[in-house]
């Protein structure tokens, strides 16, 4: 199964629809994203914009959720910002905290007051 975004005029995603594989085969029986986007306008209708997203994260960095953002200079899905401290990392294009997790095996929860990790 192939997984679809829909998103809308700010990139933002609102939806994710799953397509079968078999819609997404050109001529040769190759996957192509075009195919899939062809199908979906059949399906939902023109005018609205679709993006194939990896439920692995093969490609586009992210598996695209609901109110993920895709950044097309990066070809990559971003998810929601956590909190206002954390920074996006260009390589993962997610947000890391200003501080690393710890590592002692407590569970911890951020604290955007503190700016700290709190058991």
């Amino acid at each position: 199964m192939a997984h679809f975004t829909r998103i809308d005029k700010n990139n933002i995603v609102q939806s994710v629809h799953v397509v079968d594989n078999q819609n997404l085969l050109n001529e040769q029986g190759v996957e192509e994203e075009d195919f899939g986007i062809a199908y979906l306008n059949k399906v939902h209708g023109v005018g609205l914009t679709w993006v194939q997203t990896s439920y692995n994260g093969n490609f586009r960095k992210n598996y695209a959720g609901v109110g993920a953002t895709y950044d097309k200079d990066r070809d990559a899905f971003i998810p929601p910002k956590p909190y206002a401290s954390w920074v996006l990392n260009e390589d993962t294009c997610r947000y890391d905290p200003p501080e690393a997790y710890p590592s002692d095996g407590k569970k911890y929860i951020w604290n955007e007051a503190t700016k700290a990790w709190e058991v």
